[in-house]
C-alpha cells in the first residue's frame, strides 16, 4: 500500500536515516572488540588504528568522486548498491581470521559506506526543499548520525557480552538489508544529469594524498617522527594534495568545485566539522581501551558507560539546529567548539582511577559540544548549493567528517602510541628481555599480560608502570584535541557567518521512481 503524499517525506527521512545509522555505528561498534583483537588475532596497536581507520580512510577518500557520481546517475540505485554491498562486506569481516582480512575488509566497508552516506543528505535535501524544513530534517539526521557514531561501544559492548568479536560486524547486517527494503519501497529516484564526471586522475591524487598522511602518521610512532621515511611521508602527503588542487582547478568537470571554499559558510563549516570529528574518534578509540585496559571494565560496561555522550550528541544536533534561526550559525558552532576544547583539557587533568560521575560531565560536554557544531555545520554546507548539486555539498561534508575522524585516529593514537612506549621504557619493563619489554610497549594488552604473569613481587610494580604510561599518552593526546578544538572555535568565530534568513530554494523536479 503506498504512502500518503503527507507521510512519504517522513518515510524516507526514517529510511536515510536509518541508513545513516548503520554505517555511522559501524565507525565505533568495533572499538570496544579491539582488546579481543589483540588478544585473539595477535593484532599490535598498529594493526588495530588500521581496523578502526581502514574504515574511514577508504571512506573520506572515495565519498567525493561516489558523491559525484549519485548525482550523475542517480541517488536511489547508489543507496540500494551501497547497503546490499555494506551487508556482504560486513559478513566478510566477521569471517576473517587474523588482522590483515579484516583490516581489508574494514576498507572494503568503508568503500560501500561512501557510496550511501553522500546519498541520505543529498535524498535529505531534495525531499525538504524549504531551508526550514530542511534544517529540521538535517537536525534529525545530524542526531541520527552522532548516536549512531556514539552508541557504537554500546552495541558492540553489549554484543561482545554474549557472542565473540565477529558478532560486531554480522549485526549490521539486518539493519543494512532492512534499510535497502525501505529504500526500495519508499526513496523517490533524483539526480543531476549535467552533474561532474568521473575524474580518475582527481580521485586517485586525493585517495594518495590521504592514504600517504594516514599511513605516516601511522607509522611515525615505530619509525620515529624525524626519521627519514615519516619526514618523506609528510612532504609526499602536501605534494599530492597540491597536485590534487591542480588538477581541479584544471577540470571543466571537477570532482568538486574549489571556488566553493571561497564561500565561508561553505569552507568554514567544513573546517569545524573536520575539527568535531577529529576529536570524537580520536576519543572514543582511546577511552574505550582506557575504561577496559585500565579500570577493567567488561565490553558491555564500557559501553554504557560512553553512553552520555550518545544522548548528548542527539540533544545538541536537534537543539544546536533551533538555536541557530535565533543566534546564528557563528555563535552556535563557536560555543560547541568551545565546549569540546573544554572538555578535553578537563579530560587531561583526570588521574587513573577518576570517579564516574566526573567522567560523565566531561562526556556531557563532549556530546553537547559535538552536536552544537556539527548539525548547524552541516546545514551550512548545505545551504550553499542548490539540490541539484546537493550529492557534491553532502559528499564534502561527509568527506571532512571522516578524515577528520580518521586524522583524530591517526593522530591522537599515534601521539598516545610514542608517549606510552617512551614511558614505558624508563619503568620496570626496561629490565625485563628485549622482545618481552618491545611487544610490551607496542601492545597495551601485551604490557597488561606480561605484568600478569609476573611473580608477586614484580606484578604490582610492572601494572603501575603500565597505567602511568598508558596516563601519559592518554592526557597528551587530550590535550591536543583540546588545542585543536579550541583553534577551531577561533577560526569559526572569525569565518561563519552569523544569522541568515531561512528562505526556501527551488528545488529540482526529481525523476519518477523505478522500482522495477
Amino acid at each position: 500500500m503506498p504512502a500518503s503524499p503527507s507521510r512519504r517525506p517522513l518515510l524516507v527521512l526514517a529510511t536515510v536515516c536509518l541508513a545513516a545509522f548503520a554505517i555511522n555505528l559501524d565507525t565505533t561498534i568495533v572499538n570496544v572488540a579491539l582488546p579481543d583483537l589483540s588478544r585473539q588475532l595477535g593484532a599490535g596497536t598498529r594493526d588495530l588504528q588500521w581496523v578502526v581507520d581502514g574504515y574511514n580512510l577508504a571512506f573520506a577518500t572515495l565519498v567525493l568522486t561516489a558523491g559525484s557520481l549519485g548525482d550523475r546517475f542517480g541517488r536511489r540505485p547508489a543507496l540500494l548498491l551501497g547497503l546490499a554491498g555494506f551487508a556482504v562486506t560486513s559478513v566478510l569481516g566477521s569471517a576473517a581470521g587474523s588482522p590483515g582480512p579484516l583490516i581489508a575488509a574494514r576498507f572494503a566497508m568503508g568503500a560501500c559506506a561512501a557510496v550511501i552516506f553522500p546519498t541520505t543528505l543529498s535524498i535529505i535535501t531534495n525531499t525538504f526543499p524549504d531551508r526550514r524544513s530542511r534544517a529540521k530534517a538535517v537536525g534529525v539526521w545530524g542526531a541520527v548520525t552522532g548516536l549512531g557514531v556514539a552508541v557504537g561501544p554500546v552495541v558492540g559492548g553489549l554484543l561482545l557480552a554474549h557472542f565473540s568479536w565477529p558478532s560486531v560486524f554480522l549485526a549490521l547486517v539486518p539493519v543494512a538489508l532492512l534499510a535497502l527494503v525501505a529504500a526500495w519501497r519508499w526513496v523517490p529516484e533524483s539526480n543531476d544529469p549535467a552533474s561532474a564526471r568521473l575524474d580518475p586522475a582527481g580521485l586517485a591524487a586525493s585517495s594518495a594524498a590521504i592514504g600517504v598522511l594516514v599511513y605516516t602518521l601511522i607509522e611515525a610512532p615505530d619509525r620515529g617522527w624525524s626519521a627519514p621515511a615519516s619526514i618523506a611521508g609528510f612532504a609526499a602527503a602536501i605534494a599530492l594534495t597540491a597536485v590534487f588542487v591542480r588538477i581541479e582547478r584544471g577540470r571543466a568537470h571537477p570532482m568538486i568545485d574549489l571556488t566553493l571554499f571561497r564561500t565561508p559558510a561553505f569552507s568554514a563549516a567544513s573546517g569545524s566539522v573536520t575539527v568535531a570529528f577529529f576529536a570524537l574518534f580520536g576519543f572514543i578509540f582511546l577511552v574505550t581501551q582506557y575504561f577496559q585496559f585500565i579500570r577493567g571494565y567488561g565490553t558491555l560496561s564500557t559501553g554504557v558507560r560512553i553512553l552520555p555522550v550518545a544522548l548528548t550528541i542527539a540533544l545538541g544536533s536537534i537543539g544546536g539546529v533551533a538555536l541557530v534561526g535565533r543566534l546564528g550559525t557563528r555563535a552556535v558552532v563557536t560555543t560547541g567548539l568551545v565546549l569540546l576544547g573544554t572538555s578535553f583539557a578537563w579530560i587531561s587533568t583526570s588521574s587513573a582511577f577518576t570517579g564516574y560521575p566526573q567522567v560523565v560531565g566531561q562526556m556531557v560536554l563532549i556530546g553537547l559540544g559535538l552536536g552544537l557544531t556539527t548539525a548547524p555545520a552541516t546545514e551550512s554546507i548545505l545551504s550553499v548549493l542548490p539540490p541539484a548539486k546537493a550529492g557534491v555539498g553532502s559528499a564534502v561534508n561527509d568527506a571532512t567528517r571522516e578524515a577528520g575522524g580518521t586524522l583524530g585516529v591517526a593522530v591522537l593514537g599515534s601521539v598516545f602510541t610514542s608517549l606510552y612506549a617512551s614511558h614505558l621504557t624508563t619503568t620496570a619493563f626496561a629490565a625485563l628481555p628485549p622482545r618481552v619489554a618491545a611487544d610490551a610497549g607496542h601492545s597495551v594488552a601485551s604490557a597488561l599480560g606480561t605484568a600478569a604473569a609476573a611473580g608477586p613481587d614484580g606484578r604490582g610494580q610492572l601494572l603501575d608502570a603500565v597505567r602511568a604510561a598508558f596516563m601519559d599518552g592518554f592526557h597528551v593526546a587530550c590535550l591536543v584535541a583540546a588545542g585543536v578544538c579550541l583553534l577551531g572555535a577561533v577560526a569559526a568565530r572569525l569565518a561563519l557567518p552569523g544569522r541568515a534568513p531561512l528562505h526556501p530554494v527551488v528545488a529540482v523536479q526529481p525523476v519518477p521512481a523505478h522500482r522495477g
